[in-house]
């Protein structure tokens, strides 16, 4: 009877004694589970102080040094076209004529009017000297005789404008005439542009204005030779700027001998300057970009070690995989460079030792 109440203590003991050992395990296990995790481990940069070249980027649009719509001054047939669409012209060339017969004919008579003019004034002057004719005629005389001459020279000068001649060196754009067609004073021939050399005109903020001078050197490059660098000058600068926008407009010249550069034609236009610009750069991975603007996480040493503080910054250019801090950093400063998706305001970190891995290139 004592032995069997002994194994019965026994097996009574071993059962609450697994079962307290599952309960300590289950108790330990829920534990663990609360406890707080381990401070994230964050990549970590510093604000530098860098010399970047003083470059100011802008958008510009071709312009021809001298452009126009040559047109008629006067009315007429066109009798004559004598240019090709797209063909290259020198000044003074003749591009078109318009019927002046009818103008050489009234001519033909106002030329015989003026030798009539010239003979009647010729004998009137030679007989007032021997006072066989009053001063009256011989003043009548010469006012007939001028008045004469001026007909005739203003029948040639309506010929010569039925003579349209190319103003300058250029371009001939596409032909808007043909033969026998009506043109009214005014009514557009063909578009002339000369095209070497060529304006581009841009605008930069008030706040570049500083870094504007007359004869400093630009680049342009444009969509359709994306491979091409254009070289110019700056030659001359608004001097108001808009009211609107604050802005000043500014016109540089480029050498366009191979005509690839086209009134109209937009370019990106970068401004050099021999002034190097001392900029703040970070790496542009610690950047977090918002709608409401751009952050960073800063890296703050406390008693209870590093903490992180989220930051409103305002950047700048960026340029081989660094961005331009304007406001919102001070140089020296430590900023997290990779794992900000994890972090909040105030939370701690743990700092690794390697920076982050665009940084990388060159480390052990």
């Amino acid at each position: 009877m004592l032995k069997r109440s002994l194994i019965i203590l026994l097996i009574t003991l071993f059962i609450f004694g697994g079962l307290f050992g599952l309960k300590f395990h289950q108790i330990s296990q829920s534990a663990e589970a609360f406890k707080p995790p381990p401070p994230p481990i964050v990549a970590v940069t510093e604000v530098i102080q860098e010399d970047w070249p003083s470059t100011i980027t802008a958008v510009g649009s071709f312009v021809a040094v001298a452009g126009i719509d040559v047109s008629s001054e006067v009315t007429g047939i066109v009798k004559a076209i004598h240019f090709e669409s797209g063909q290259t012209v020198k000044k003074g060339q003749l591009l078109l004529e318009l019927d002046a017969s009818t103008d050489r004919a009234e001519l033909d008579g106002l030329q015989a009017e003026l030798r009539f003019a010239e003979v009647r004034f010729d004998r009137s002057a030679q007989l007032i000297d021997k006072k066989f004719v009053a001063k009256s005629i011989y003043d009548q005389n010469k006012a007939l005789l001028e008045e004469a001459i001026a007909a005739v020279q203003t029948k040639k000068t309506l010929i010569d404008k039925k003579m349209i001649r190319a103003p300058f060196d250029g371009e001939i754009g596409i032909r808007q005439v043909n033969l026998g067609q009506y043109l009214a004073p005014g009514s557009a021939i063909v578009s002339l542009q000369k095209l070497d050399p060529i304006y581009i005109d841009f605008t930069v903020p008030e706040r570049d204005l500083s870094g504007i001078k007359i004869n400093q050197q630009i680049t342009a490059s444009i969509q359709a030779y994306p491979e091409q660098v254009f070289t110019g000058k700056i030659s001359a600068v608004s001097p108001a700027l808009d009211q609107d926008s604050r802005s000043v407009k500014i016109r540089a010249v480029l050498g366009n001998k191979m005509r690839y550069l086209r009134p109209g034609m937009f370019a990106q236009v970068n401004i050099l300057s021999q002034q190097p610009l001392k900029v703040l750069t970070i790496p542009d991975t610690a950047i977090t970009y918002n709608p409401y603007g751009s952050t960073a996480f800063v890296v703050v040493s406390g008693e209870q070690g590093f903490t992180v503080q989220n930051r409103q910054v305002e950047t700048g250019i960026t340029k081989a995989g660094r961005v331009q801090i304007v406001k919102g950093l001070n140089q020296g400063e430590k900023v997290v460079s990779a794992g900000q998706v994890k972090l909040r305001n105030d939370m701690p970190v743990t700092l690794d030792n390697k920076p982050a891995p665009g940084e990388r290139e060159g480390q052990p």
